[in-house]
């Protein structure tokens, strides 16, 4: 394989990033990227494949190990994010669960903001304890429960910010502050702002994990995941983990979402124009309870957002008067916006997050964080966003006839 020319790569800005990082071409000189569609590897003699199962020679073995593909990606995904290494997986949740069980062991403590992804609330309220680690949830808004909680010995922190479904913005360089202090890695889910609009590493977290299902793929096409960080830690906590227990991402997913990063810019920009959009249509709407959007300076945490973040993002979370009913109502009302659990995606979504993504979360706790019986959760996509209000004038007009 040939490089592309370096030489200029430091001076490159993130839309040509996402074009040419870590970019290689094989001796045919393929415009695209190769794709690797491969299981296994060979090699050209029995000493080279001892010392490649020993490290002396570097050399593929095993798409489970390592893919040119995959590594395309995650050498990409590197340079776009600013961290020094990635490991892709096959989901999202693939990337959080792997981060975190390949750090923690019994014994361990995990404090955890308690505005989660459902999946990601089960891992740390119940997986994590099987194993003898004790698991602590704070709001992830609160400086103070946050010193409280890392007032101990503490082996990782988890947070999202913006928080599903309710977009909270959490304080990552004072939270990563406090969870050093009490000797713990911080652990960023960074998939709603999207590497185009934050950078945790830069804010001092340790490690980033995403679902490339979200905006890097962005097109409702494959799942995978990425996990990214301090070289060391990748190399000698999370691959010896990610290469024993398979979550391995497959290469024609990685070559897609290879595609899908040439265009992230592009797509994440027009989206969150049309989200700002749409949610000030939103905010003086009839039956809206409440609206929630990070570009808005009506947002609780709008100043933190403004300092912490480059862009509003393309999440809106709104609440319609009526629980349940009304917000059945207006998503069954909608003709082009789609009912989907799914989000980030080029196609604009809803989803009632009670009954969907955050389900399995004991009703008190929805409650606690603002997941309302009539909240909705909105992916905002690349439509006009004058037709996306127009279907959701056809909401509010069901939602008025109730």
């Amino acid at each position: 394989m040939t490089n592309s020319d370096t030489s200029s790569q430091a001076t490159w800005r993130p839309a040509t990033r996402q074009l040419h990082a870590g970019l290689e071409r094989t001796a045919y000189g393929e415009t695209s990227e190769a794709l690797f569609l491969t299981s296994g590897f060979v090699y050209d003699n029995a000493e080279q494949a001892a010392k490649t199962f020993t490290g002396e020679v570097t050399h593929y073995q095993y798409s489970r190990f390592g893919n040119p593909t995959v590594a395309a990606l995650e050498r990409r995904l590197a340079d776009l994010e600013g961290a020094e290494a990635c490991v892709a997986t096959a989901t999202g949740m693939g990337a959080v669960s792997s981060a975190l069980l390949s750090h923690v062991k019994a014994g361990d403590r995990v404090v955890a903001s308690s505005a989660l992804f459902g999946s990601c609330h089960w891992i740390v309220a119940n997986l994590l304890p099987r194993y003898g680690v004790t698991t602590v949830f704070v709001d992830g808004t609160n400086l103070d429960e946050w010193a409280e909680a890392l007032s101990e010995p503490t082996a990782a922190v988890l947070l999202e910010s913006p928080s599903n479904p309710m977009l909270e913005i959490l304080d990552i360089a004072a939270i990563s502050t406090l969870a050093h202090k009490a000797g713990a890695i911080v652990v960023v889910d960074n998939v709603f702002a999207s590497p185009v609009y934050q950078k945790p590493l830069a804010l001092g977290a340790d490690v980033v994990v995403y679902s490339c299902t979200k905006h890097i793929d962005g097109q409702g096409r494959v799942l995978g995941g990425a996990v990214l960080g301090r070289a060391q830690w990748i190399t000698e906590t999370l691959q010896p983990f990610t290469r024993n227990t398979g979550n391995a991402l497959s290469p024609f997913n990685a070559w897609v979402m290879l595609k899908g990063l040439e265009t992230l810019s592009l797509r994440v920009d027009a989206m969150t124009r049309n989200a700002a959009q749409v949610a000030d249509y939103l905010a003086s709407a009839p039956g809206i309870v409440t609206v929630r959007y990070p570009g808005r300076a009506d947002h609780p945490q709008y100043a933190l957002a403004q300092r912490q973040m480059s862009g509003g993002g393309t999440l809106v979370a709104f609440e319609v008067a009526g629980g349940r009913e009304g917000a059945f109502a207006f998503m069954n009302a909608l003709k082009l916006i789609a009912i989907s659990n799914n989000l980030g995606d080029s196609r604009s979504l809803v989803t009632h997050p009670v009954t969907t993504t955050h389900s399995k979360i004991d009703p008190e706790a929805r409650a606690a964080l603002g997941i309302n019986e009539g909240t909705i959760r909105f992916s905002v996509g690349l439509e006009d966003a004058q037709d996306l209000i127009d279907d959701l004038a056809r909401g509010f007009a069901a939602l008025s006839a109730l």
